[in-house]
């Protein structure tokens, strides 16, 4: 199966929910998935949207996010993104990995990629 990489291009927390899905999908599928969050959208990895999403019956973002981690989903922030948003690598998951859009895309291989 081909993989997959899916760039999250801002910080749009319905975006990210897609991008969420399209992972876990993947995961699912048994392809190789990873999210890369370019920049700004690194601030997506932090908090919830638990409020929005409740009432709907959806799982908020922390719930997806660690689902995605546990089902082996290849999480990736810009350290750009650190910067920008006052932030240090050890302050999130240690699952996921930091980098910049040139090592990512020196390891697409034969991913499809997708940009949200």
């Amino acid at each position: 199966m081909t993989g997959l990489t899916i760039i999250v291009a801002t910080a749009d927390a319905e975006r990210f929910r897609t991008a969420l899905t399209m992972a876990l999908t993947q995961a699912a599928l048994g392809g190789r998935t990873r999210l890369f969050l370019q920049d700004g959208a690194v601030a997506l990895l932090r908090g919830d949207d638990a409020d929005q999403v409740r009432s709907a019956g959806l799982p908020d973002r922390a719930f997806m996010l660690a689902d995605a981690l546990d089902a082996g989903v290849e999480m990736i922030g810009c350290q750009t993104g650190l910067a920008l948003i006052n932030a240090a690598a050890d302050e999130f998951d240690a699952r996921i990995g930091w980098a910049g859009m040139v090592s990512l895309l020196q390891t697409l291989d034969q991913d499809r990629l997708v940009v949200v």
